[in-house]
């Protein structure tokens, strides 16, 4: 991404792949991803399509753009929450978490 350039969250183009199966919770879901920019820091935008997944987590804080989920934590164990536009969310590397998409969700993420 060129300093200054604009970038539409929704707009990004995303090619998705079927969530390993090792991973499906529940239905068939996909994910895209995109990067937006790739130094020490990386930015970048994920989707995930309606159905649940668990993930290992890195360390990253996004700003969900669209869609509804729920993210449960595994480990540790924490209260669930609930994703909807204009949430900012910090995860931990190493968090397990299950991810149950009602509505595909977008999401801007920056990765320390």
């Amino acid at each position: 991404m060129i300093a200054g350039a604009l970038v539409a969250a929704l707009d990004v183009e995303l090619e998705h792949e079927p969530v390993d199966a090792s991973q499906v919770v529940a239905g068939s879901p996909t994910t895209g991803y995109a990067a937006l920019d790739e130094g020490t820091t990386e930015i970048g935008v994920w989707e995930m399509t309606p159905g649940a997944m668990s993930d290992t987590e890195v360390s990253e804080v996004f700003v969900v753009v669209a869609g509804a989920a729920t993210v449960d934590f595994i480990s540790p164990a924490l209260p669930s929450i609930e994703l909807a536009p204009g949430a900012i969310v910090r995860l931990d590397a190493g968090m397990q978490t299950v991810w149950t998409v009602r509505e595909t969700l977008r999401k801007v993420f920056i990765e320390r």
